[in-house]
């Protein structure tokens, strides 16, 4: 049986884009994880399909190497603050965690947030200033930087006094000084075993383990992993599960014990104290439980999860186009699906109208709700879905209070005037404004969740996708007031059939199109956004009238402006109160609450 010395728990924790899975990548091949000769992915870590799109981790998954005879758990981490539920929890599985900072970008508002997570737990981190071979790097202003922000967090002398190594993972090396040979990871590797101390654990007490992460299996059915807290388990020996507050969630059997090597899962006859594994068995349980021995009552100690703060509301699709793309298009269906992911997401929540055919869905921001709802459409479910709303609280005094967020930006000094007065609209409050070399200025701003819902693709179009914009939950604070949306009307179809090139053509001066040619659409389909501010109903199905007379000219070519393309999360945010958006395997589509000119116009008055 495995000694607990010969191992090792860490978590690496960074800001998006600092590359914490590409070192881990590096870290697997000079490890002996991969034989010579074997075809790796990039990024192996990221294996689902959004992730490898986006480039993003979206879910905390462990892996494990042998470095002179030690084991050493490493758990990737996500960036994105919507993430942000896997994050705090990942943290307490680790005894040691590695903190990855761009040599150029330093400290973002994302480092700083799971900086403080890990330093709140007692933990003793590593710094790697990541990405030494950009050309903008600047390594001794960064690891300046980095001591500053751990003073801010509070760090206490042990915390800062933290080792700095200096990297380039995607070209897989590492040294402790600048002028060091730069020839592979092994200083990281030896790094870890020194300044990690091995798990401190009790292997007599009875078995206890915390569940950190739900997982399912296409073989095993649900798994939950977790950190083995105290004591040893073997298979089919008999468990229970406990929630925080110590009430028996479910009794059961281990039926398989699972532990990581590599990116691999392997079937073990034992586990033991301090290491990380996954066991399969339960069907109630989930996370924040704690998995073990029928001699334990009391449940081990867990981060209770950050509130939602933003919600959308999904409802059946009503649109006459329903049913056409998608297999999964009744209320129960998304019912049983949407209750699925709120079990295994910790950080979103689930609960339904009266009538139980509308479901409300809490979560962290636009990107976790839009990720959610990107993975049911590949899943081939159909389904209507609302603007995203932001998820107010009151205070003792019964004052509406409202989710802030602090915003930093990165842009060229040309488009800051008009970046900082289009967070002024948005009720944003400037908290500082600082030269970040090379042309850039860093602003920080203090703005309400609701002002920032659709303002990226406009931030991205006011910057000319050169800026760069992180948001991170800052705190509740009183409602600011009313926040002026989209200022354009809609331009909606009258009519059922398919839009005419010739008709869009004689339209186009009203407004921008959303649809081109041969596209189907239906009374109440919004097809394009109005130059003024009232919403117009045009009939884009209106073709040439054909007569038997040839006159030169007539048939000049049809010249279409291109249509406007969205992506899911740009279209959430562009719809107003009484709009939606459809969403199908195949489309995405923008439509009135009411598809009925005379009903709209009833709902309006009232």
């Amino acid at each position: 049986m495995m000694m607990t010395q010969e191992l090792r728990n860490i978590a690496i924790i960074a800001h998006v884009d600092h590359g914490k899975t590409t070192l881990i990548d590096s870290i697997m091949k000079q490890s002996g994880m991969f034989r010579d000769n074997q075809a790796v992915d990039e990024r192996v870590m990221d294996s689902g399909d959004l992730e490898k799109e986006r480039g993003i981790t979206i879910l905390a998954k462990p892996t494990s190497v042998v470095w002179k005879d030690t084991r050493i758990n490493i758990i990737d981490t996500p960036g994105h603050a919507d993430f942000g539920g896997e994050v705090e929890r990942v943290l307490g599985m680790a005894d040691g965690v590695i903190l990855l900072t761009d040599a150029a970008e330093g400290p973002m508002p994302q480092t700083k947030f799971v900086l403080g997570k890990a330093l709140a737990q007692g933990l003793r981190p590593i710094v790697i200033i990541n990405k030494i071979d950009r050309s903008d790097g600047r390594p001794e202003e960064v690891v300046d930087e980095v001591f500053d922000l751990f003073v801010a967090l509070d760090a206490n002398e042990e915390q800062l006094d933290f080792p700095i190594l200096y990297a380039s993972g995607r070209d897989g090396w590492c040294v402790e000084e600048l002028d060091d040979t730069r020839e592979n990871l092994h200083p990281l590797l030896d790094r870890i075993l020194a300044h990690v101390a091995p798990p401190q654990v009790d292997a007599k007490a009875p078995f206890a383990m915390l569940a950190t992460l739900l997982d399912s299996d296409p073989y095993l059915g649900r798994c939950l992993v977790g950190r083995v807290m105290q004591g040893t388990a073997s298979v089919n020996e008999s468990v229970r599960a406990l929630n925080l507050d110590g009430s028996v969630v479910e009794s059961g059997r281990l039926t398989k014990l699972l532990r990581f090597e590599g990116t691999n899962r392997v079937p073990v006859d034992q586990v033991a104290a301090g290491d990380i594994v996954c066991i399969a068995g339960l069907s109630i349980a989930s996370v924040s439980d704690t998995i073990c021995a029928p001699a334990v009552t009391i449940p081990l100690k867990s981060t209770p999860i950050d509130p939602p703060t933003m919600s959308v509301t999904i409802t059946v699709n009503d649109s006459p186009l329903a049913g056409r793309e998608g297999k999964k298009v009744t209320s129960t269906v998304i019912r049983e699906r949407l209750l699925a992911e709120a079990e295994t997401n910790v950080a979103i929540t689930f609960s339904e109208s009266g009538g139980k055919d509308a479901f409300e869905i809490g979560g962290r921001g636009e990107l976790q709700l839009g990720v959610l709802i990107e993975t049911m459409r590949r899943e081939g479910f159909e389904m209507t879905v609302s603007r995203p709303r932001v998820l107010f609280q009151a205070d003792e005094a019964s004052n509406r209070l409202e989710p802030m967020e602090e915003v930093t930006i990165d842009v060229d000094e040309e488009y800051s005037s008009g970046v900082v007065d289009g967070l002024n609209r948005r009720k944003g409050e400037m908290l500082d404004m600082r030269a970040a070399g090379a042309g850039k200025t860093r602003l920080v701003f203090l703005a309400p969740s609701r002002g920032l819902i659709g303002y990226q693709s406009r931030f991205l179009t006011e910057t000319r996708g050169t800026g760069v914009l992180n948001r991170i939950f800052h705190s509740y604070a009183p409602y600011k007031g009313e926040i002026i949306g989209r200022r354009n009307g809609a331009l909606i179809s009258t009519d059922n059939g398919i839009a005419v090139a010739y008709a869009l053509f004689n339209l186009q001066d009203r407004g921008l199109m959303f649809v081109s040619p041969q596209t189907p659409v239906y009374q109440g389909m919004i097809v394009g956004e109005h130059n003024r501010n009232n919403d117009l109903e045009i009939n884009v199905l209106k073709g040439k009238q054909l007569t038997n007379v040839r006159a030169s000219g007539t048939d000049e070519a049809v010249k279409l402006v291109p249509a406007k393309r969205m992506s899911l999360e740009e279209m959430m945010a562009y719809i107003n109160e009484d709009e939606l958006l459809e969403v199908t395997p195949e489309n995405l589509r923008l439509r009135k609450m009411y598809l009925d000119p005379h009903a709209r116009k009833r709902a309006a008055r009232a």
